[in-house]
């Protein structure tokens, strides 16, 4: 399995990930510098670490950055305002996490609403990829909750849906939410508990376009 995917490839997808709440600056500097050693896409860190990010590692690194994380459960005003900054700072990517207990309790207006709030905050600035928690929706919904989620997310203006916060108990990533998010129409971000290069080419093969990993090192060394 490991063979279908060269490394390079692979590294050319990944958002380099830190949202450890006890990281610091010099922690941000350390992943840059090692996004910038492993070609990754991308580094993913806190909205308060945008800017040393943006600074560190290669000058053309892309950062993202988490916005409403890792509940969700922020105003959506706040949730623009902490977007707005996070591009202000130089993020290039944003990702936010929607309410999760508004689509669990159907209510996917609000869901569209609170997505399309971080979208005219940011504008074109920046590319938007909605989390959705895709294990919980499951575990308490259902496949329907997850997919009318991430239709919520795509008529917003997101570009991108991901599964997971990495934070959630009912779990990250899974072969079936990938699967069933790639049906939707945005591009779909894997995330969350993503640890071997075969998980990361399950759920490229599963439809994903971007994976979020923490120990991406590990999961690029099981790669040819």
């Amino acid at each position: 399995m490991a063979g279908t995917y060269r490394r390079d490839e692979v590294a050319a997808l990944v958002d380099h990930t830190l949202l450890k709440p006890e990281a610091t600056e010099e922690d941000v500097v350390a992943l840059a510098d090692e996004a910038a050693s492993l070609g990754v896409y991308a580094v993913c860190v806190s909205p308060s670490m945008a800017s040393v990010a943006k600074r560190s590692g290669s000058p053309t690194q892309l950062v993202c950055a988490v916005v409403g994380f890792p509940s969700g459960k922020h105003l959506s005003a706040i949730k623009a305002e902490e977007a707005h900054l996070a591009v202000e700072s130089g993020a290039g990517e944003i990702d936010m996490v929607i309410d999760v207990g508004a689509a669990l309790h159907g209510d996917f207006e609000a869901v569209r609403v609170d997505v399309a709030a971080v979208r005219s905050a940011i504008g074109a600035r920046a590319k938007l990829k909605v989390i959705v928690e895709s294990a919980a929706l499951l575990l308490l919904g259902d496949e329907e909750t997850l997919l009318t989620t991430c239709r919520a997310a795509a008529d917003a203006g997101a570009e991108f849906v991901k599964t997971s916060t990495g934070f959630h108990p009912a779990g990250g990533a899974s072969v079936r939410a990938v699967e069933l998010m790639a049906t939707v129409g945005p591009q779909v971000k894997a995330s969350g508990g993503i640890r071997t290069a075969a998980d990361a080419i399950a759920m490229l093969d599963a439809g994903a376009s971007r994976l979020g990993l923490s120990g991406t090192r590990a999961v690029l060394d099981g790669l040819a």
